[in-house]
């Protein structure tokens, strides 16, 4: 389901409900992204501002769809989603899948739910790729081929994946460049995507007819300098263990239906508990490489941030991003100036 062009975007909606013309962005309704790396405090930001401001929350989390994990993945507490509802939280089982396709139709039709009503929508999350599909758009690549996919696999699992994306790289360096030599799941999709259409993929995607986000988007991302951040990763790490996160990951290997390649499971923290569960690491391997894991995803998420145009960073640091906030909201003219604050 496509979402309805909040009034006055001045969008021509294509066949297929892809988003093809815009009028003046000035006439678009507001939508503003709150990003950035793990552990600023994007979430504690986002109920601030919700308390301050016409605004209603959607997660843009690709781990917190998952109903049942909760503390690995940093997910608002009850009671404060009883004080900020935040849309696109427990909405798939750890055993699905969940693509950018998917949050992009899902977060299309909430925001539009929330314009109607009067209100902000307040993109809150660190699934980078999620906000930049969401604005830009999704290319039309091929579908899933389920023997190449297998006989990828195989292959991976046989040669290594570092081999794969070295062949990747031979010929398509720019897609190459973007992903890690370990990163099996986007490698596959690449080799998949060249083997299917015999183009490379940053090829294909560039053919393809660009989506128009149909809002005016605000970016402002938390940032703060690198020790501070390490230091904060590896407090917020601990902190979920002793709040039981091993526990959780416990009851999800008890389940029999899931496994450490699901993309549910593959999320940080998850991935290093199921491997100290399984015995294959020791308690002290898990949290020393499940925090270099979490530091290794906030680089990423930084590099992503850096490549994104139109973003206002904020420093993280506590008590000062609220009022930076809500500032820079009134002179990109979210906020009407009679608004108190």
């Amino acid at each position: 389901m496509v979402a309805p062009v909040p009034r006055d975007s001045g969008a021509v909606r294509a066949r297929g409900g892809i988003f093809i013309g815009m009028g003046n962005e000035a006439t678009l309704s507001p939508a503003i992204f709150l990003m950035g790396p793990t552990a600023t405090g994007k979430s504690a930001l986002a109920l601030a501002l919700h308390e301050r401001l016409p605004v209603e929350i959607v997660s843009v989390d690709s781990s917190q769809v998952y109903r049942g994990m909760d503390i690995g993945t940093a997910k608002p507490t009850p009671e404060e989603r009883l004080r900020a509802p935040h849309r696109l939280i427990d909405i798939r089982d750890p055993a699905e899948r969940y693509s950018a396709a998917e949050f992009c139709a899902d977060a299309l039709r909430e925001m539009a739910e929330i314009s109607r009503r009067g209100r902000i929508p307040l993109l809150v999350g660190g699934t980078m790729f999620y906000f930049r599909a969401l604005e830009y758009g999704l290319s039309e690549l091929p579908s899933a081929d389920v023997e190449v996919r297998a006989r990828l696999s195989a292959e991976g699992a046989r040669r290594g994946w570092p081999a794969l994306h070295a062949r990747l790289a031979a010929f398509d360096p720019e897609t190459a460049a973007r992903l890690s030599p370990n990163d099996a799941q986007r490698i596959q999709r690449a080799l998949e995507i060249h083997e299917l259409t015999g183009q490379p993929p940053s090829a294909v995607k560039r053919m393809q007819t660009r989506a128009v986000f149909p809002y005016r988007a605000v970016k402002i991302a938390l940032a703060s300098e690198r020790p501070v951040l390490h230091a904060r990763i590896a407090e917020r790490f601990h902190v979920m263990l002793e709040l039981g996160l091993v526990a959780e990951v416990e009851g999800l290997t008890r389940r029999g239906d899931l496994s450490p390649e699901m993309p549910s499971m593959r999320t940080v923290g998850y991935r290093q508990a199921w491997k100290y569960l399984t015995g294959d690491i020791n308690y002290n391997q898990m949290v020393e490489q499940a925090i270099a894991a979490t530091r290794q995803l906030a680089k990423r998420q930084m590099t992503w941030l850096r490549g994104y145009e139109g973003v206002r960073f904020l420093d993280a640091a506590a008590g000062l991003s609220v009022d930076a906030c809500l500032e820079f909201l009134r002179r990109e003219g979210v906020l009407p100036s009679e608004l108190r604050l």
